[in-house]
């Protein structure tokens, strides 16, 4: 049996007791940024990976899934497991049919196994251009993986620093298929949500009708207050940013949990109380219906009902 290996100095593990949120999430729901860690005893992690983190398997999801009243769950594949996606397909398999997958693959995966990973339940691909936690592939090799992936009506997910847009935006428009940008394409909450950086943002989104995550709070605020101790505003820098993003957009915008919550060093946010956030920026009932509910099911469920 192999040695297990440490976690990250400084990581934080998820919050062991979350809250039982205020806000009701309307039935069917959709977690869609969402992943699992291992456990490593059973899904090791990958040997190139930049970080170690704690476990947080398939069945700790569910539990938390259940506890706050959401109906289904995306699972975005972790990039500690690299290209190696079982701990990923394992619990969307697991699931029942509530669960879709997002992979990480390489340029030399087979149709045989892309076609393996879509009969599990994988809906998409993510491109990670974050180099502290991942190397990103040139970019001729990605265009041929998104290639490769849309005859199977999958969607790229992109995730990158808002620093890093004007570089990669005719990259990005040049994909052949749908694009979901995480974490609002992680603006810099410092600057106004009205100026110069977000607006161009949300024009790329525009022209190239992206699907947009309003998640990760916790990961974008500067000032806060964290989403601990009961605290029912968190996070008050962020939410102008979501509000635009969803008032923009209001037919294209996702929310989801971002647990267990990857590289946090600072604060672990109690995942009850970010339920609780969505109301401070979804702030009608129809926005939330879409948002939470009709959104995600079109993306990824198409054809079912909530």
């Amino acid at each position: 049996m192999s040695t297990l290996s440490p976690k990250t100095p400084g990581w934080l593990d998820w919050h062991p007791d979350p809250s039982r949120p205020a806000f009701a999430l309307p039935p069917g729901t959709v977690d869609t940024h969402c992943h699992v860690f291992g456990p490593q005893a059973a899904f090791p992690f990958a040997p190139e990976r930049k970080y170690t983190p704690c476990d947080g398997g398939k069945d700790d999801l569910f539990a938390l899934r259940d506890h706050l009243g959401v109906g289904r769950n995306v699972i975005v594949q972790a990039t500690c497991h690299g290209a190696d996606n079982s701990a990923m397909v394992d619990a969307v398999q697991a699931s029942g049919g509530r669960a879709r997958g997002i992979a990480t693959v390489r340029p030399d995966v087979t149709d045989a196994g892309l076609h393996r990973l879509d009969a599990a339940g994988v809906r998409g691909v993510r491109f990670t251009f974050l180099r502290r936690l991942a190397d990103a592939a040139p970019q001729h090799d990605l265009a041929a993986i998104a290639q490769r992936i849309a005859p199977l009506g999958w969607h790229v997910v992109l995730y990158f620093e808002s620093a890093d847009l004007p570089e990669l935006e005719r990259f990005f428009s040049s994909l052949p298929t749908p694009l979901v940008v995480d974490h609002m394409g992680r603006p810099d909450v410092t600057e106004p949500a009205t100026g110069p950086d977000f607006t161009r943002f949300l024009r790329f989104a525009e022209r190239d009708e992206v699907w947009v995550k309003v998640t990760c709070p916790e990961r974008l605020s500067v000032t806060g207050p964290p989403a601990l101790n009961a605290e029912r505003h968190p996070y008050t820098d962020v939410v102008p940013f979501a509000r635009r993003v969803i008032e923009e957009f209001p037919d294209r915008v996702l929310w989801g949990t971002d647990w267990p919550h990857p590289n946090l060093t600072g604060q672990m946010p109690d995942d009850g109380l970010l339920v609780d956030y969505v109301p401070q920026v979804a702030v009608t009932a129809e926005q939330r219906r879409k948002l939470l509910v009709d959104n995600p099911m079109r993306l990824y469920w198409p054809g079912e009902g909530a």
